[in-house]
C-alpha cells in the first residue's frame, strides 16, 4: 500500500569475533602506550613479527567494508563517497581533539605538580609554536604515539578509488593496493611527518593500506577466505608462527646473539614504518590459526570476559581515544609512585576498567534513550484503590 512507509533493509548481524578482537586491541594499545610498562614485554608483539597495530588496521578494514562499502553498493558511488568524507571529517577532528586534550593535560600536570610533561611530550610546541600548530593541523607533524588516526584518514580516502576501480575491473583494486605497497619499498613513497627532521610518517599509510584493504576486500567478499580448521593449513601457519618466536622474543634475542643478528638481517629498521612483508605474512598466519582455534567456541564469545571485550570493541574510536589519554596519565602516575610490579598492575587494571566504562557510557549515549516514548507512570496503590471506587459511569466519562 502506498500509505505504508518503505521497509528498511535488514541489518547485517554483527560478527562478534570482530568486536572481540577490536576490544582486545584497545587493551593492547593501552599497555603499549604506557611508558616503561613492564606488561609491554608480554604483549603478542613480543612473540612474533606482527603487533596489535596490524590487528587494529585489519579489523578497521573489515568494519569499513561493513559500514561504508555497503553504502556504495546500496546507494551508489556519490553517496558512498559522501559517507567516507563524513567519516574522515569525524576522525580528523577526533585527532585534533585528542592532541589538544593531551597538550592541555600536560600543561595541567606541569602547573599542578611542577613537572615538565609538556616539554617532554611536545618539545616543538614550546620551541616553534607557530610551526608546530600548523604541523598538527595539516598532520605534517605527528607527535609520538599519535600517528594511528592520521594513517587511518589517508587509507579511508583511498576507499572511493578502490570502489571506482572495482567498477572497471575486479582485479584493479588489488592492483592499486599492490602498486602502492611496491612503491613504498622501491621509491620510498611516504608523507612528511616531521618538519624538523624531514622524517616521513611513522606508520606509512601507503604501506599499511595493504593490511586495511586485505580486511576490506574480505569484508566486501571480493577476496575468498580459506576454510577455517583445515589441518594442513593450520600446521603450516602454526609452524610459521612458532619459527618467528626466536627472532622476536626479547628473552631469546637478549641472550642469543645469532638470533639477534639474523633478526637484524631479515628485518630492516623501517620494518614497522613500511610494514615488512614478514609482518604481513605473520599476521595473516596468526589470524588464520587463531580464528580456526576459536571457531568451535564462537557461540560462547559473548560471555564473561568476551562480553566485556565486545562492549569495548563496539565503541572502538571512543575507547581508542580514552586509551591514549589514560596511558599518558598512567605513565605520569607510575613515574610519581614508582614502577614496582604492584603499582604497574594497579595502573594497568585501572586503565582497563576506565576503558570499559568509556565504552558503556558511549554506548548508552549512542542508544539515544531520550528518543523513545516516555514510560507510562506507574499508579500508586492508593490511586489504584481510589480509581476502583469511582462509579462506572464516572470512569467511562473520564476515559472519553
Amino acid at each position: 500500500m502506498s500509505g505504508l512507509p518503505p521497509e528498511k533493509p535488514a541489518r547485517r548481524p554483527r560478527d562478534e569475533r570482530l568486536d572481540v578482537f577490536r576490544g582486545l586491541t584497545m587493551l593492547i594499545i593501552f599497555i603499549a602506550h604506557v611508558p616503561a610498562n613492564s606488561w609491554n614485554a608480554w604483549i603478542p608483539a613480543r612473540f612474533g613479527f606482527s603487533s596489535g597495530a596490524e590487528l587494529f588496521v585489519f579489523c578497521s578494514g573489515i568494519a569499513s567494508a561493513l559500514a561504508f562499502g555497503s553504502v556504495f553498493v546500496r546507494r551508489g558511488f556519490m553517496l558512498g563517497t559522501a559517507r567516507i568524507a563524513y567519516r574522515i571529517w569525524q576522525v580528523y577532528w577526533a585527532q585534533l581533539g585528542l592532541v589538544l586534550a593531551l597538550i592541555a593535560l600536560a600543561a595541567l600536570l606541569d602547573r599542578s605538580f611542577g613537572l615538565s610533561v609538556l616539554a617532554m611530550q611536545f618539545p616543538p610546541l614550546l620551541a616553534e609554536p607557530e610551526r608546530a600548530l600548523l604541523g598538527l593541523a595539516t598532520l605534517s607533524w605527528q607527535p609520538d604515539y599519535l600517528d594511528i588516526l592520521p594513517m587511518y584518514l589517508v587509507i579511508l580516502a583511498l576507499v572511493p578509488a578502490m570502489m571506482a576501480l572495482r567498477r572497471l575491473h575486479p582485479a584493479l583494486p588489488f592492483a592499486l593496493a599492490g602498486l602502492l605497497y611496491a612503491l613504498v619499498w622501491t621509491e620510498g613513497l611516504n608523507l612528511p611527518g616531521n618538519p624538523w627532521t624531514g622524517a616521513g610518517w611513522f606508520l606509512n599509510p601507503f604501506a599499511w593500506q595493504i593490511v586495511f584493504f586485505t580486511g576490506f576486500f574480505i569484508g566486501m567478499k571480493w577476496l575468498p577466505v580459506p576454510r577455517l580448521g583445515d589441518r594442513r593449513l593450520m600446521w603450516l601457519t602454526a609452524g610459521f608462527v612458532i619459527l618467528s618466536v626466536p627472532l622476536s622474543f626479547w628473552g631469546i634475542l637478549d641472550h642469543w646473539p645469532a638470533a639477534q643478528a639474523l633478526h637484524d638481517l631479515i628485518l630492516p629498521e623501517s620494518e614497522k614504518t613500511d610494514l615488512h612483508i614478514l609482518r604481513l605474512l605473520h599476521f595473516l598466519a596468526l589470524a588464520y590459526l587463531v580464528l580456526s582455534l576459536i571457531e568451535p567456541f564462537r557461540q560462547q564469545l559473548d560471555r564473561g570476559a568476551g562480553h566485556l571485550l565486545i562492549l569495548i570493541g563496539r565503541q572502538s574510536l571512543a575507547t581508542f581515544l580514552a586509551s591514549v589519554v589514560l596511558s599518558r596519565l598512567a605513565g605520569v602516575a607510575a613515574d610519581a609512585t614508582g614502577h614496582s610490579e604492584p603499582i604497574v598492575a594497579l595502573l594497568n587494571l585501572t586503565g582497563f576498567a576506565l576503558i570499559l566504562v568509556t565504552a558503556i557510557v558511549v554506548g548508552w549515549f549512542k542508544s539515544a534513550p531520550w528518543a523513545g516514548p516516555a514510560p507510562k507512570p506507574v499508579p500508586q496503590r492508593g490511586e489504584e484503590r481510589n480509581d476502583a471506587l469511582l462509579p462506572a459511569r464516572t470512569r467511562v466519562r473520564e476515559a472519553s
